[in-house]
């Protein structure tokens, strides 16, 4: 079955036209090659391909050589870019329980994006990762994404805040100085996860609601838009066995308690729409894959372990049946193309 394209919200691109001038780039141009129509910019509304913001953002990454284009634009951002989520939002009595309706209506936003909060002693974690169904190049928009929370949070809890930790699947990058003054010194990059660990003391502080007429209108207005967009059962299938593939218990068994259905029950709602279990988690497991290949300094045990492979031979021998050749040798491959290019790019 083909690949869902999955859509977002144009006020993703808030500010990208000036940034990328900035950058020495024509803004239009760039959104042309990457299939994305100039009108976008003028309707926060309109629904835009998520896999063409990822190739435009990468592709201004590139040409511009600046390696936080989307750190960047998310420093443009604020909690009113949201729209009617930030109104509802803005509601809650504390960051947590913001953050919290905010996950709730995150598929008006973006279909694409699987987000988790995490509980633990003394720290509230945010979990964020992208999930296209698809090999697109995904760092500078899971920058985008991470930064845009940051400061969703920072708007909220006031421009003093600052979280414990802000972390990153990938590799640092050759210049870190915006990611260091935008986002602070505590950053972790080659992380086991996308995302922002916060001090519990903080996420709990009591904030002052607003109140208007608006909120119940936003709060109807965003019920009846995710009651227009359920996901196809796949789609749930495929951000449950995100979430559960670190962890090591990401079984058949465990995705249908999670869905409150039987295992036979969730093997028919598979086949109603033409896949198998055993096909959607390997489908998730090559992306994962190919993302740490592509932008980490992960080692193979660690990969595996991410992945919910018993052992780091066990998901070798996975990949070398998917791929054709080890994992190893696969990222050696990628990482000399990409440097080889890196350097034709800064020799222009």
């Amino acid at each position: 079955m083909a690949p869902i394209s999955h859509l977002t919200r144009s006020a993703s691109l808030t500010g990208y036209a000036a940034l990328a001038q900035s950058a020495g780039l024509d803004p239009f141009a760039m959104m042309r090659k990457a299939g994305l129509p100039r009108r976008c910019l003028e309707d926060n509304e309109m629904l835009i391909s998520l896999e063409a913001v990822c190739r435009l953002l990468d592709q201004c990454a590139e040409a511009s050589r600046m390696e936080a284009f989307g750190l960047r634009l998310a420093s443009r951002r604020h909690i009113s870019e949201l729209g009617a989520v930030s109104l509802v939002m803005k509601q809650e009595p504390s960051a947590l329980r913001a953050v919290q309706t905010l996950l709730g209506y995150n598929r008006v936003l973006n279909d694409a994006l699987l987000v988790r909060i995490e509980e633990e002693d003394d720290v509230v974690v945010i979990r964020e990762h992208l999930m296209l169904g698809k090999v697109v190049p995904t760092r500078q928009a899971m920058e985008l994404t991470v930064g845009v929370m940051f400061q969703v949070l920072r708007d909220l809890l006031g421009p003093g805040w600052q979280p414990r930790l802000v972390c990153f699947t990938h590799r640092q990058p050759r210049d870190a100085r915006f990611h260091r003054s935008f986002l602070g010194t505590n950053l972790e990059f080659n992380s086991a996860f996308n995302g922002i660990v916060c001090a519990a003391s903080d996420m709990a502080r009591e904030l002052t609601p607003e109140q208007g007429g608006l909120v119940s209108f936003a709060r109807r207005f965003l019920d009846t838009e995710l009651s227009q967009r359920k996901p196809a059962r796949r789609e749930t299938v495929r951000h449950l066995i995100a979430a559960l593939l670190g962890n090591g218990r990401c079984t058949v068994e465990r995705v249908a308690q999670h869905l409150g259905v039987s295992r036979q029950t969730l093997h028919r709602q598979l086949a109603l729409e033409g896949e198998q279990f055993t096909s959607v988690l390997d489908s998730v497991r090559s992306e994962v894959a190919l993302k740490l290949r592509n932008d980490s300094d992960h080692s193979l045990e660690d990969v595996a372990s991410m992945l919910g492979f018993s052992s780091a031979s066990a998901f070798a021998h996975w990949f070398r049946a998917s791929f054709g050749m080890s994992f190893i040798r696969s990222r050696r491959d990628r990482q000399r193309a990409t440097d080889k290019q890196f350097t034709a790019t800064t020799e222009q």
